[in-house]
C-alpha cells in the first residue's frame, strides 16, 4: 500500500487522475470502478478538465458503480445512478448505458446482486477502483464485521452511516434508505488497482486502522493491506492520526 499525504482536495484529485490518465493511455477500453460522496467530487471535476483538454477519452470505457440505494425511485437526486450520470458520465464522452450499476430497483434484490456480480466477471472486473472511506472505516457499504471475502450482496445501513450521509438529504436521518446494494470487499479486491481518497479530520481514525492497523471485520478497508496495488491519498487533516507520516 501506497500512502501519499497532500495538502488539498484539488492536489489529491491531480494525483487520483494522473493514476487514471495512464490507465487509459495504455488501456483505452479499461473497466473502471466509481464512486460515490463528496471525496471523489473534485476528482470527476479533474477528469473533466482533462478531456475537455483533449488528454483523455472515456469513449471505449466501461464502468461498475460501488453500490446503490434500495428503496430510491429511478431519477431521485440522491440515487448513486443519478449521482454518477450527473457527476461524470454525462461530463464526458462515456457512451450512454456504459456505466452500470446494480438494480436496486428489482423485485429480486439476491438475483440483482449475483446478476451484477456476473457481469463484473464478465468484464474481467475493474482495472481500477476509485474508493472513498467512511468513518467507520466502511468501503462501498460494507458496514463493520462483515466477511473480508464478500461478494456483491445486501447490507443493512448503520445508524453511522445514515448520519453521515444525511447532509445529502437535507439532514433528515429518516429520509436515508435503510438498505443497498454494495459490491463486497472480495470482489472490490479483484479490482487490479485500488485508489483510496479520503480528506477530513472526521476519516483519521478510519485513515489510522487502513495504514497503520491490524486486518480487522470491524475495520473493513483494513482488507487492503492485502491489496498488490494500492494507492491511498490523504490530506493532513485524514493524516492526523497517524503515528508516522509515511
Amino acid at each position: 500500500m501506497e500512502l501519499i499525504v497532500l495538502d488539498t482536495a484539488e492536489a489529491i484529485a491531480s494525483r487520483a487522475a494522473d493514476a487514471i490518465e495512464a490507465l487509459l493511455a495504455s488501456k483505452p477500453n479499461a473497466i473502471l470502478g466509481t464512486a460515490t460522496g463528496s471525496s471523489p467530487l473534485p476528482l470527476y471535476d479533474e477528469l473533466t478538465r482533462r478531456y475537455e483538454a483533449g488528454r483523455i477519452s472515456f469513449a471505449q470505457v466501461e464502468g461498475f458503480m460501488l453500490d446503490e440505494y434500495v428503496g430510491l425511485p429511478e431519477g431521485h437526486p440522491e440515487r448513486y445512478a443519478t449521482f454518477m450520470e450527473r457527476n461524470l458520465r454525462s461530463r464526458v464522452d462515456m457512451r450512454p448505458g456504459s456505466l452500470h450499476g446494480p438494480d436496486a430497483l428489482s423485485e429480486d434484490l439476491q438475483a440483482a446482486c449475483d446478476a451484477y456480480e456476473a457481469a463484473m466477471a464478465a468484464a474481467g472486473y475493474c482495472d481500477l477502483q476509485i474508493l472513498g472511506i467512511g468513518a467507520d472505516g466502511h468501503i462501498g457499504f460494507n458496514e463493520p464485521g462483515g466477511p473480508l471475502d464478500s461478494t456483491t450482496h445486501i447490507d443493512e445501513l448503520t445508524e453511522q452511516t445514515r448520519r453521515d450521509n444525511a447532509r445529502f438529504f437535507d439532514g433528515d436521518i429518516d429520509a436515508v434508505p435503510t438498505r443497498c446494494i454494495t459490491q463486497g470487499l472480495g470482489t472490490i479486491m479483484k479490482a487490479r488497482k485500488l485508489v483510496l481518497i479520503a480528506t477530513g479530520e472526521n476519516k483519521a481514525e478510519a485513515v489510522a486502522h487502513l495504514v497503520e492497523g491490524e486486518i480487522d471485520p470491524r475495520w473493513p478497508a483494513t482488507v487492503m493491506q492485502n491489496h498488490p496495488d494500492a494507492l491511498v491519498l490523504v490530506d493532513p487533516a485524514a493524516a492526523s492520526l497517524l503515528r508516522q507520516r509515511h
